[in-house]
């Protein structure tokens, strides 16, 4: 079939008309799938057909035989870990990226898609308060943006101790003292991982799981790096502190403030986890969660999650332009270079082929405003504290964090009751809420990241677990 013969449109038809149904759906569905990977594996698999069949029959084939085995995800009803839907916009780009078939890396061959995602980058930079000369990348989620981050901060730590890592790799390099709070996310020793750096040093924490500036400033000092600082202010030993905005249970942020002036004392370089708190900084009443924030040196979110736009699609800055270029990007020969002109999109992040992942964003937030963003943000929050509050007056219910923002905690007595009554809520599938254990106990987890939850969502969960409870009691 030649392209004029427009062999696009009917596959398209039926996709759009599938996912209006999925959507449509979701306010009455059941949230947890119904149907298990084994049991999907025959429809979908088989031996590879010897025939093909038409582009619209399979995307029906598709869509009526992963129904059953889909999570309601976008519903208003869904708290598990920590999972945005999407906003109608941000969904609606997403669609037009794929369309366009862009390989959004050089600013010469994709000026469009690098243009809107300069425009998006510098949005971001406005609207959480960081510095706008800071270099941007769209990378796949929050943990390869602090893999990004924490390339720059390793680039740059070891060049100020004299060792040029992309030459002459880590072998002989200096050793990199990398101090992180007791409670952050596993995706920073991932990174860490990713990158050679081993297991870092763990902080104690609060019982929020904010990390102790005072115990970093101890546990700096123990790392002998005050003593071999340079005159220029950054440490000979190299020294890397990572802070948290957002745990994963409380929802409760590091006190930046205090934490960053500690670690510049010691000629730290700082990076904040910021996977879905970095965008309480879009919101003038949550200030006290994010106050010193922007005097970090890279900063990692996920913009899947507070935002709300599709997967997958993370985003990193860096004060320092040069590392993040310096660690990022390579040139050969026959790339498409525009001279003289801002970096080129594949400088910032690992891939050299990658989809215009930023386009939802300027979506997203060309579609929200300033206004949007922040009344988007103070919902969740507002939504987790109404959650607190109503099941916490229920008999047997325990709230087992201060909800700051948009995580909620909760133990129903031993551990044994908070595990029977999370696996009764996912059974009956009103809501979901992720299992977890926190602080020495069993929880049930409640995120709110969702644009669509209400007041009606909320009320069910609440009675969701009322049920549950009442159940298990007998």
């Amino acid at each position: 079939m030649s392209a004029g013969e427009e062999p696009f449109r009917d596959a398209l038809d039926a996709a759009a008309g599938h996912a209006r149904e999925w959507l449509e759906s979701q306010p009455t569905r059941h949230v947890g799938p119904r149907a298990t990977a084994a049991e999907l594996e025959a429809a979908f698999g088989g031996p590879m057909p010897e025939n093909g069949l038409p582009a619209s029959e399979v995307i029906d084939y598709l869509a009526t035989n992963a129904e059953p085995g889909l999570m309601a995800m976008p519903s208003g009803r869904f708290f598990g870990w920590v999972i945005g839907g999407t906003l109608p916009a941000a969904l609606a780009a997403d669609w037009l990226v794929s369309a366009w078939d862009q390989n959004s890396v050089f600013r010469a061959a994709t000026p469009a898609t690098a243009a809107i995602e300069a425009a998006a980058g510098q949005w971001f930079l406005e609207l959480l308060g960081l510095p706008e000369t800071s270099d941007v990348g769209f990378v796949t989620g929050a943990t390869m943006a602090n893999f990004a981050g924490l390339s720059a901060a390793r680039w740059r730590i070891l060049e100020r101790a004299g060792w040029d890592v992309n030459t002459d790799g880590l072998a002989g390099a200096p050793a990199i003292s990398c101090l992180v709070g007791r409670e952050r996310h596993d995706s920073i020793d991932l990174a860490l991982r990713y990158l050679g750096l081993g297991r870092p040093v763990e902080v104690p924490s609060d019982r929020q799981g904010r990390i102790s500036p005072a115990e970093l400033d101890c546990a700096l000092d123990r790392a002998l790096v005050a003593a071999s600082s340079g005159t220029d202010g950054f440490a000979r030993t190299p020294v890397l502190v990572c802070l948290q905005a957002g745990n994963l249970h409380s929802g409760d942020f590091d006190p930046f403030l205090e934490s960053i002036t500690v670690a510049k004392a010691h000629g730290a370089w700082v990076h904040v986890d910021g996977a879905f708190g970095l965008w309480a900084a879009a919101v003038p009443e949550l200030a006290a969660l994010t106050g010193g924030l922007h005097l970090a040196d890279s900063w990692a979110t996920d913009a899947h999650k507070t935002l709300n736009v599709p997967y997958d699609c993370g985003i990193v800055a860096v004060r320092d332009g040069e590392a993040l270029e310096a660690a990022m990007s390579v040139n050969p020969s026959y790339m498409i270079r525009d001279a003289g002109a801002a970096a080129d999109p594949f400088q910032t992040v690992p891939e050299l082929s990658r989809r215009a992942r930023g386009v939802p964003v300027w979506a997203a937030l060309k579609s929200l405003g300033r206004n949007g963003l922040a009344a988007q943000v103070r919902n969740l929050a507002t939504r987790a504290s109404q959650l607190a509050q109503e099941l916490s007056a229920l008999d047997g219910v325990e709230v087992l964090n201060d909800v700051v923002y948009t995580q909620v905690s909760l133990a129903f007595g031993d551990d044994a009751t908070t595990r029977a009554v999370t696996a009764r809520i996912i059974e009956d599938g009103l809501v979901w809420m992720s299992g977890s254990r926190w602080q020495g106990r069993d929880v049930l987890r409640i995120s709110v990241s969702n644009w669509t939850t209400d007041d009606a969502d909320v009320e069910t969960a609440v009675e969701a677990v009322r049920k549950a409870l009442a159940a298990v009691r007998g």
